[in-house]
């Protein structure tokens, strides 16, 4: 308990953000930088850490002492990570089926295309689209015996 009392009154100064609002998510301010913006839908671990290499920001700093313009940095990175050189084979969604680019998908818009994906796979009566429908087990697993309160 002493430590975390010691912990919050290090780090909360008068411009330390509690929670931040960052690409439609609300993101601890007390966490680590690289670890708050994994709270994102989209972004993992790895993404994260090349996005605070890439914006140049202080690995150890926590999340609520950023400041406006270094959010600004985080958040145009991860809108354009092909300008920011950060590697096709990095990003989450690679050769969309209808536009043929590589982008990388976060909070809300990996959703929509999850969705859209997921219909698509229904409409053409893939394998995959119909065990959704069904919704029973998509990958290979088996389904005798386990998987039965689910529903």
């Amino acid at each position: 308990l002493e430590i975390v009392v010691k912990m919050s009154a290090l780090i909360a100064g008068s411009d330390f953000n509690h929670i931040l609002r960052v690409l439609n998510t609300n993101i601890d301010g007390r966490t680590k930088v690289m670890y708050a913006i994994t709270n994102i839908k989209g972004i993992g671990r790895r993404f994260a850490n090349m996005i605070c290499k890439k914006a140049e920001i202080d690995m150890n700093k926590r999340a609520g002492e950023l400041k406006p313009d270094e959010i600004e940095r985080l958040v145009a990175i991860i809108q354009n990570p092909l300008q920011f050189k950060i590697p096709e084979w990095f990003l989450n969604r690679q050769k969309d089926l209808k536009t043929g680019k590589y982008t990388q998908l976060y909070s809300n818009g990996l959703d929509t295309h999850l969705r859209e994906d997921i219909e698509r796979m229904k409409k053409m009566r893939l394998h995959r689209g119909l065990r959704h429908y069904w919704q029973i087990k998509v990958r290979g697993q088996h389904t005798k015996t386990t998987g039965r309160r689910g529903r």
